[in-house]
């Protein structure tokens, strides 16, 4: 597993809860009923890039800390 930073954007967010659907042990909703990856160590490496991707607004990004590499979305060329 490698070292993820998670980011839920919130003003995109639309509180839809797939991602906690998807990956509870790294993802919940907070008082306003928005995401947050409250412990990114969760959950494997696939399952919080699945949780990503259920994401109907793509609002969360995954990047490897380590390399600093963005892994969903995927970066634009």
């Amino acid at each position: 597993m490698a070292k993820l930073n998670i980011t839920v954007n919130k003003a995109r967010c639309v509180g839809s809860g797939d991602c906690v659907e998807t990956a509870p042990g790294v993802f919940q909703m907070d008082g306003d009923e928005k995401s947050e990856a409250y412990n990114p160590a969760g959950a494997a490496d696939n399952v919080i890039l699945a949780a990503a991707r259920a994401c109907p607004v793509k609002a969360i990004t995954v990047v490897d800390a380590d390399s600093g590499t963005q892994l969903f979305p995927a970066p634009k060329k």
